[in-house]
């Protein structure tokens, strides 16, 4: 009971939390001048000077070239860092460089956002790699995120859509460098270690010596949260007891997780002029994020039936693969804010959750709708949302329209391609890993294709999580999952900001007793039958498959 009352605070903190801070983003990201100026402006300007960049207004073509060009020379900086750490300061452990697969990787991955990790993090980077490379990749990734979806938002509202490096710049000043720094003190002050001093040596108590992995973890672990990152310092990432010590820090990465995402929606209604359709959005997803939640928590807390039926059965459920500090609760609790939110950091691994849970997780990312990741994942909400529109419209026979501008055939077809391009790049390296890399599976049968197919899921939902146990440190899943997190990042922001610039140029459409209105509980259904008739049963075959089949498998 006392662990049910913590998820019910947690998520009202959440809640308290959302709309304040999305208004507050509307600010931050509104051209017009405002009281916030005063603070961040003069580091803006000097930083303007420096980058030589002009603040001025970008077309919708030039806004997205320069999103994707300055993201892919980060990717080939970074690279560079990593393959050549070991001759590079910083580096009390002496890691050797990183292999070119490897690095190629991991540089893509926390450059989209994901995180996905193919290596050991105490053991795979050096300080200098973790602190110049990754938690650098980890403020401008999701600042590119929030760059985009803001940009989208000025489209939807008829205005220009600003300027990418603008943009960048204040989500990194005025929105996660502030938050981040302040939530990094609070995490040193709970005990997560924040040095530069090489491993610690300790005497065991049989007389042998054992190596205490340590170094800038609090300011890691603060930006991983907050800009729905998720890679870890440690190699079992919050599960460890130095980047998650005790149920405080575990509330406060839960609510830096949720954040951003929860609070977008109110910004959109700001944004836009209609803050009741922000909050049609919230509620529609928040009611999406309880029913999963519902379901992962009775899943977790029944546990394995063969278990249950010779009486080996912890009393709180399935208590494989989790951390005795939080149990089982809070463990499916943070099972799915990790992957609703597109965050990927873990405090239990979700190889050993029971296969219904496991599949709330991989549903959260193939549907990429609940709430989201941090911008990215809000535009991907808002394509559901003129998917919606559009169906609506065809079945009462006018054309649709969305904020008073009329949806085409032109953009119908970049969401169209946008809704494939995921199940593409799921499912067919999903089937080619299957058939011919069998041997990297560490489980056989629906357990072994759930496995393969988190993986990929993850990589294309930039989300980073993964079924562990997989051999994923080859040179075939460091260049396919490479590649999926690429497109599955780039293409959609890219396909999306086309739509926008395209809306952006329409001229208003007045509104009309036949309008379909998008503020109302009406379109709340319209919204989330979108969602699961478009979404969910593209996957369902794959799902039936994998976590379905292996729970009909679980007799007494």
């Amino acid at each position: 009971m006392a662990v049910m009352i913590a998820i019910v605070v947690t998520l009202l903190l959440v809640l308290l939390l959302a709309r304040p801070t999305g208004l507050y983003m509307a600010k931050a990201f509104d051209y017009n001048p405002s009281g916030l100026d005063r603070y961040y402006r003069p580091l803006e300007r000097m930083i303007f000077a420096i980058g030589g960049i002009r603040q001025e207004n970008q077309t919708w073509k030039r806004y997205t070239v320069t999103l994707v060009v300055s993201n892919t020379m980060m990717i080939l900086l970074v690279y560079l860092v990593f393959r050549t750490q070991a001759y590079l300061p910083l580096n009390p452990a002496g890691i050797a460089n990183m292999d070119p697969s490897l690095a190629f990787n991991t540089a893509i991955s926390f450059m989209t956002n994901t995180n996905l990790q193919h290596y050991s993090g105490e053991s795979g980077l050096s300080y200098l790699s973790q602190m110049i490379a990754i938690v650098f990749m980890m403020f401008t990734a999701p600042a590119t995120a929030l760059a985009a979806v803001f940009a989208f938002m000025r489209g939807l509202a008829r205005k220009p859509l600003g300027n990418f490096f603008v943009d960048m710049t204040r989500a990194i000043t005025r929105v996660l460098l502030p938050v981040a720094f302040v939530t990094a003190l609070i995490f040193v002050a709970l005990g997560v270690p924040q040095t530069l001093e090489p491993a610690a040596v300790a005497q065991t108590i049989q007389g042998g010596e054992q190596t205490i992995a340590r170094g800038p973890m609090g300011s890691f672990v603060s930006i991983k949260e907050l800009g729905n990152n998720g890679g870890g310092f440690m190699g079992v990432n919050s599960a460890h007891p130095f980047e998650n010590p005790n149920a405080i820090s575990n509330l406060i990465q839960i609510l830096l997780m949720m954040l951003l995402t929860t609070s977008l929606p109110f910004a959109y209604g700001k944004m836009v002029g209609n803050a009741k359709q922000g909050r049609v959005l919230f509620v529609s997803m928040a009611m999406l994020f309880i029913v999963l939640l519902g379901v992962s928590l009775t899943a977790e807390h029944a546990g394995n039936p063969a278990l249950n039926a010779i009486g080996i059965q912890h009393e709180q459920g399935s208590m494989e693969g989790k951390e005795v500090r939080f149990g089982v609760a809070l463990s499916s609790l943070y099972s799915v804010v990790t992957t609703a939110s597109e965050t990927g950091a873990v405090n239990a691994m979700h190889d050993t959750l029971t296969p219904i849970a496991g599949l709330i997780t991989i549903a959260n990312m193939m549907l990429n709708t609940t709430f989201g990741g941090v911008g990215a994942g809000f535009m991907n909400v808002l394509m559901y949302a003129m998917i919606g529109v559009f169906l609506s419209g065809l079945m009462v026979g006018r054309t649709p329209e969305f904020l008073g501008k009329k949806i085409e055939g032109k953009e119908m077809k970049l969401i169209a391609v946008t809704m494939l391009v995921s199940p593409v790049l799921i499912l067919v390296p999903t089937a080619i890993a299957l058939f011919s890399y069998p041997d990297t599976l560490s489980n056989p049968g629906f357990h072994g294709l759930t496995q393969a197919m988190y993986e990929y899921t993850s990589s294309a939902a930039n989300n980073g999580s993964g079924f562990e146990g997989l051999g994923d440190n080859t040179l075939f899943w460091n260049t396919t999952t490479g590649v999926v997190m690429f497109l599955g990042r780039y293409f959609s922001i890219v396909a999306l900001l086309a739509v926008a610039g395209s809306l952006a140029a329409k001229k208003t459409v007045p509104e009309t007793t036949g309008t379909f209105r998008t503020d109302t509980g009406l379109f709340a259904i319209v919204f989330l039958a979108a969602v699961l008739i478009v979404g969910a049963l593209t996957f369902f075959p794959s799902l039936v498959l994998g976590p379905i089949a292996e729970q009909l498998t679980l007799k007494p």
